[in-house]
């Protein structure tokens, strides 16, 4: 055997002698576990360490390593510096754990999952605790006593969609500018649920190419920047703000989002401009009117994008088949669960995943939209991290990974919203036809002036306040708050012209529609109270006009008011302390329903109001029946307010019967017709009472036009027409008197007649009021015209 065959065999001996003991010297530096650390999984390379104070020297072949209910103070620099197949860590359960010093997770070339969770100690992370991590995935930092939020500026991840999961801080007030650039140069899902934040700055995610943000159950966070998303390379594509307090949202760099998610965000009353969600698909919401916004807002598409998607979808379709598999890390936990008390299994945490939550669509981040750009399309509940999906690293066309191919190619449909606005609340604004919003401010108008002219001129008058003069001035201003109403609903429709849906919430829970709707029970209610007093009277007055002794007096009817003012008021008072409420509809009357209370509020007020419209026709027809007694004179003053009030009267109830549609709607919590067709009857037949009142009882009458002509000639105008209607009055007053000496006469004749008794002498009833007693005196002949002016009817 030459020299070159010996040194030949040498070298061959040597290499299977390498290849033999490779393993060998595998296995037993994995051997070399640390005793207070298990290393049953061989096979899996997985070290699992419990109850340690010092992190131990672990074997290079390492590939998980779970730190559990340890002892640690810290985790010092470089400590797994040897780990060069490290590729996950886990530390879990450590109540003296208070700082990561620089370099903790240091140049780790193979690592891609990180999960730091339940240290309450924890208050220090140094800004280079983790940095060069170029395959890191996921890192998730959960409740710890961290009070500021940790820079990890440092980590320069090129993987392609790195998924960052901060959860459960209490203590971290607020997210700082610039706190994820630099973690990845490729698309970021943020994580940030179940914090103490207050407050999120601007520029918080500059330089970041977002596919996610989720913010939910920081139900503290009260302000996000207008300018939070500016700098962002790219996205939102999804942004969660469920459970919050936020007030509003950023209308910078929401261009490109997709999918909205803001349940229970009870001070989010408002919405940026609809045209800022230009390419918006899904939006759950808290308040139905919102997606009143969205229900026009559709994605349009023009001809050179029809040709694109067109071609772009052809050459996707050729390039999926090129894909292959691709290892996914799963995602801890579910966000919308309450990860503070919950405290992760073994085998669970050995899983990747919490058993309880797989299958959850909050975890399914891979259902935002990237995932549907960057595996194929259509989002499969099936799949999560820790399944086999497409792999887009491995394709090797750099069109396929274009992730702005879904926004210009998706479909003209509409925006899915929920939850949707209900028969109570249409996608309209508060006057729903372009004619009630001309009509509705004729007829409050109208309503205020009327009124306030009566009012202006009963209570200036020279006569002396009469009962029905009384009565009639409550009526009036009755009639004048219905006006108001009107007058109010019709202001902050003409404001909100076209944008209800973004002011609905604002105005049905604000003082505003709570004033309006007080004003409109407490008005009906106090109008239909006094027309049914007025109706009273009239029909007392009539039935014993004779009977001076028994006739109703000015301190009665104030009494009456009184009583009526306090019932009035107190119906009115209720829905604003939660018996039924003023909020549910946009014209703000009590239609709510959901409470016992409410519903025998709502059905008392309506069998009130049928009520009073039942005495109200009886009161009538006995006063038919009497006017038309032969022995009462047709002529007289009583019958003449009686034929008016009737007037008023059937004309008010004809008006009332929105009000009975309503509270029936009410009753069976569903609209009898619809809301929009209602609020025909809520501008023209409502308030019609409103209008026409003042001019039934007061201007269309000689009485009222005489009151207007000697208010005038107290300022020197009108003096002859003022005189003349005096005059007028004290013959009206002579007239009535005779009239009332004829009937007498006649009846008094026919009893002669049918008894053949001596005729008698006509007597006349005198009534003089002096030292707080009335007296009647009995009088042969006519009263003069200055008895006559001195008498109050």
């Amino acid at each position: 055997m030459t020299e070159n065959d010996r040194h030949s065999l040498q070298v061959i001996t040597c290499a299977l002698f390498t290849l033999i003991t490779l393993p060998i010297e595998t296995l037993v530096d994995f051997d070399s576990c640390p005793t207070v650390c298990d290393c049953s999984e061989r096979k899996t390379y997985t070290i699992s360490c419990f109850d340690i104070d010092v992190i131990p020297t672990f074997p290079a072949s390492t590939d998980t390593l779970w730190l559990l209910e340890t002892r640690l103070k810290s985790v010092p620099g470089d400590v797994f510096s040897n780990l060069v197949n490290i590729s996950r860590i886990y530390i879990s359960v450590d109540l003296t754990l208070k700082r990561l010093e620089r370099h903790s997770f240091y140049n780790l070339k193979k690592i891609t999952h990180i999960e730091i969770r339940n240290a309450r100690s924890l208050s220090y992370i140094d800004p280079e605790a983790f940095k060069n991590l170029p395959n890191l995935k996921y890192l998730g930092i959960f409740n710890t006593g961290l009070t500021i939020f940790p820079d990890l500026t440092n980590i320069h991840s090129d993987d392609m969609n790195f998924i960052l999961e901060i959860t459960d801080h209490p203590y971290i007030s607020e997210v700082p500018a610039n706190s994820f650039r630099g973690i990845t140069n490729q698309v970021l899902t943020v994580m940030l649920y179940s914090n103490g934040f207050t407050d999120i700055q601007h520029h918080a995610f500059n330089g970041t190419k977002l596919d996610a943000v989720y913010l939910h159950r920081n139900r503290r966070l009260t302000r996000m920047d207008e300018n939070m998303f500016s700098g962002t390379v790219s996205g939102p594509i999804l942004l969660d703000v469920s459970l919050t307090a936020v007030s509003s949202l950023p209308t910078a760099g929401l261009e490109s989002l997709r999918e909205l998610m803001a349940r229970s965000a009870w001070n989010l009353k408002k919405l940026p401009p609809i045209k800022t969600f230009k390419h918006l698909t899904s939006a759950d919401l808290t308040y139905p009117s919102h997606c009143c916004g969205f229900k026009n807002l559709k994605k349009k598409r023009g001809y050179l994008e029809y040709i694109i998607c067109n071609l772009t979808a052809f050459y996707d379709q050729q390039q999926k088949s090129s894909v292959g598999p691709l290892t996914v890390p799963s995602l801890q936990g579910d966000p919308t669960a309450d990860t503070a008390d919950r405290e992760p299994s073994e085998e669970g945490f050995r899983d990747g995943v919490f058993k309880e939550t797989q299958g959850d669509p909050w975890r399914d981040f891979h259902s935002s939209l990237n995932y549907h750009a960057y595996f194929g399309g259509q989002p499969d509940d099936d799949v999560g991290f820790g399944e086999m999906l497409k792999n887009p690293q491995e394709d090797t066309s750099q069109n396929f990974d274009n992730r702005y191919d879904y926004v210009v190619c998706e479909e003209g449909e509409e925006v899915t919203c929920a939850p949707a606005p209900d028969e109570f609340n249409p996608c309209e604004d508060i006057m729903g036809f372009s004619f009630l919003r001309v009509s509705v401010w004729f007829v409050s108008l109208l309503a205020v002036v009327g009124n306030v002219v009566v009012l202006l001129v009963l209570l200036t008058s020279h006569y002396k306040l009469s009962v029905s003069r009384f009565l009639m001035c409550h009526l009036a201003f009755a009639d004048l708050c219905m006006g108001i109403y009107l007058l109010l609903i019709a202001s902050v429709d003409l404001h909100t012209k076209m944008e209800y849906y973004n002011h609905a919430i604002d105005w049905q829970t604000g003082p505003g529609c709570g004033l309006a709707g007080f004003l409109t029970v407490f008005a009906s209610e106090l109008s239909v109270y006094t027309l049914t007093v007025i109706t009273l009277e009239r029909w007392y007055a009539i039935t014993f006009a004779m009977r001076l002794d028994r006739k109703l007096r000015l301190p009665h009817a104030t009494a009456v008011m009184l009583a009526g003012w306090f019932f009035c008021l107190l119906l009115a008072m209720l829905p604003l302390v939660g018996v039924s409420s003023y909020q549910k509809v946009s014209i703000c009357l009590p239609m709510d329903t959901k409470s016992t209370m409410a519903q025998v509020y709502i059905i008392s007020v309506l069998i009130l109001n049928i009520l009073a419209f039942l005495v109200i026709c009886t009161c009538y027809m006995k006063i038919y029946c009497a006017v038309h007694n032969p022995y009462y004179c047709p002529g007289s003053k009583d019958t003449n307010i009686a034929k008016r009030m009737a007037i008023l009267i059937f004309t008010d109830f004809l008006c009332m019967a929105p009000i009975s549609f309503y509270a029936m709607s009410a009753v069976v919590d569903r609209p009898l017709i619809t809301v929009s067709n209602s609020k025909i009857l809520l501008v023209l037949f409502y308030p019609l009472n409103s209008c026409a009142n003042p001019f039934l009882y007061a201007i269309f009458t000689k009485a009222f036009r005489g009151d207007i002509f000697i208010l005038l000639s107290k300022v020197g105008l009108c003096q002859r027409r003022a005189q003349l209607f005096r005059g007028q009055a004290v013959s009206s007053k002579g007239s009535s008197r005779v009239c009332q000496q004829v009937q007498g006469g006649k009846k008094r004749d026919t009893d002669r007649k049918r008894t053949g008794g001596p005729e008698e002498v006509p007597i006349h009833l005198q009534e003089y009021s002096g030292s707080g007693h009335t007296y009647i005196q009995l009088a042969s002949q006519q009263p003069s015209p200055e008895e006559s002016r001195s008498l109050e009817t």
